[in-house]
């Protein structure tokens, strides 16, 4: 990949932002296969930007001073290098436009990263996730629900793991039926299951109903799980696509469930909108981030132009709906989207966290993306954007994931063990494919590239780094150890400074409040030792 790279170095680089345009940075741009670095000798300060984070490169007019080259990346970090002279600008341009979009999955950083500390093993972090231990921690498998090999060779599902769990009255014909009546084989199988009522969130994709067809081994198999569920007379189907999508999919031979032929459900729609629509709504709201003097009344009527937070809101609604019926009523909750992959992904991950307390610890919100993302098959390659690939399929639907979860954590901060850096760094690190944990579409990518072989993975990496995770507000017992219900209403959905302008100050990022009381903490703790250890030393001098 070096040969990509005509360039190595330019002088004489300056580093304009919209916060100190009159005083530029002044110092060296340096190019690596895996980053670009702009060393400011006189202010001793340097600034790393991974290659895989940048998301556009654009050359700017020429000016007096040379040819500007802007650069956004999907951590939202923005700078503009001036590079004195045009050839050069263009060859810094086509290298960063070849290295942070490359063709092939196996020239991703992950595959030729090596960590600088011995510590780190290869083999750390992999074994996080155990399918079976994690839901005989649900208590299963139980007299209703059974693990199945259905799908151990991928053969029915290839977007789906190989064992899943069922309701144990559904026969192999009724699987079978209910995967080939189902888009892309993505029958309904088991999410979560309440201890204590039996509560289920099942998941699935859309029906290949169109106008008028239905499939008897289908209905049987919703009519499976609701029986799975002895304290309930019917079940939800949640569908999160707003309803007039998914009556436009009829015509293309999809669709939803129709009522007359499915006894005893609650059909929903909740009005999700889909991926083409978030990323508009992401790009609008960079461009208000990007704004330098806006007005009050154009920062506010930008924010509700992009309708972020109201997509924010909207993804939480619909949790908050899954939770409360499994969590309250003891109705189980079918979900899907159009694939079942995006919207459905992010429900029921939120509607799960809303439930569980387990899912707000450190180990427990890996074991959560691993569970409902991973192993479920959301499109992480094609979603963010880490080959050269259609734009079309980007999305951030992810970001929408953590930004839901730090909206419950501001309303809840003694609930959740882990901070915002926690999140943060999660949402970096699905974008640098530096680690092997997000790259592939599903579960047999992952096994066909043998990632845990070849690549390292961020959960071990965090856990080795877990304190500088935690949060110190934290609570493991007590009033949180119940189900959570976020207010909703538009006055408490919060625009996330520090997720979408967390680069504000410059290219270097500011600190958060909890990163400031932890540091307090660590200093306090110290200062504590330190008066221990004086109050012993007085005591031996008096006697």
């Amino acid at each position: 990949m070096m040969d990509v790279i005509k360039t190595a170095k330019v002088e004489n680089v300056r580093v304009l932002d919209r916060f100190s345009a009159r005083k530029p940075q002044i110092g060296t741009l340096y190019i690596t296969t895996t980053h670009l670095i702009f060393v400011d000798a006189e202010r001793q300060r340097e600034t790393w930007i991974l290659l895989m984070h940048i998301a556009t490169v654009e050359k700017l007019p020429l000016t007096t001073i040379g040819s500007p080259l802007h650069i956004c990346c999907k951590t939202f970090q923005r700078a503009t290098f001036v590079i004195p002279r045009e050839r050069e600008c263009q060859d810094v341009f086509t290298a960063l436009m070849k290295l942070s979009g490359p063709v092939n999955i196996e020239d991703l950083y992950a595959f030729h990263y090596r960590p600088s500390t011995d510590d780190l093993y290869r083999s750390a972090g992999w074994a996080i996730y155990d399918m079976q231990a994690e839901y005989a921690r649900m208590g299963l498998p139980n007299e209703h629900w059974c693990l199945t090999n259905f799908n151990k060779d991928y053969e029915v599902c290839d977007t789906y793991p190989r064992f899943f769990y069922v309701p144990r009255s559904a026969t192999t014909p009724v699987l079978v039926g209910s995967a080939r009546f189902r888009s892309r084989g993505r029958l309904p199988i088991l999410s979560y299951i309440h201890r204590d009522n039996q509560a289920t969130i099942t998941r699935c994709s859309q029906p290949l109903s169109g106008f008028s067809a239905r499939c008897l081994e289908d209905e049987q198999m919703l009519h499976c799980i609701l029986k799975a569920n002895p304290c309930s007379t019917f079940m939800y189907v949640v569908d999160t696509r707003p309803k007039i999508n998914a009556m436009a999919n009829k015509a293309t031979g999809k669709g939803y469930e129709n009522e007359n032929f499915y006894s005893d459900i609650k059909f929903m729609f909740l009005g999700i909108g889909n991926i083409h629509v978030m990323r508009n709504s992401l790009l609008k709201l960079l461009e208000v981030c990007e704004l330098k003097d806006p007005t009050m009344s154009e920062y506010v009527e930008g924010l509700q132009s992009c309708a972020w937070l109201k997509h924010i809101k909207a993804i939480l609604d619909t949790s908050l709906f899954i939770a409360s019926a499994v969590g309250e009523e003891g109705n189980s909750v079918l979900v899907h989207c159009s694939d079942g992959w995006d919207r459905t992904a992010q429900t029921c991950s939120v509607a799960s966290l809303l439930l569980d307390p387990s899912y707000r610890t450190l180990q427990g919100f890996m074991v959560l993306i691993e569970k409902e993302w991973l192993s479920l098959g959301h499109k992480f390659t094609d979603r963010c954007g880490h080959l050269a690939r259609d734009l079309k399929e980007t999305s951030p639907v992810f970001s929408q994931f953590i930004d839901c979860t730090w909206q419950v954590l501001q309303q809840f901060p003694a609930a959740f063990q882990f901070n915002e850096r926690f999140l943060l760094t999660i949402h970096d690190h699905v974008f640098s494919c530096q680690y092997g944990t997000f790259i592939g579409n599903c579960e047999k990518d992952r096994i066909d590239l043998r990632l845990p072989d070849r690549t390292y993975s961020l959960w071990g990496y965090m856990l080795h780094n877990m304190s500088d995770y935690v949060n110190p507000l934290y609570k493991r017992n007590g009033r949180y150890d119940t189900m959570l219900k976020p207010n909703t209403g538009p006055p408490n959905i919060r625009f996330w400074r520090g997720m979408y302008n967390r680069f504000d100050s410059g290219v270097h990022p500011r600190e958060s409040v909890l990163d400031v009381l932890c540091v307090a903490k660590d200093q306090s703790s110290s200062l504590e030792d330190h008066l221990q250890l004086l109050n012993k030393v007085t005591r031996i001098y008096s006697l």
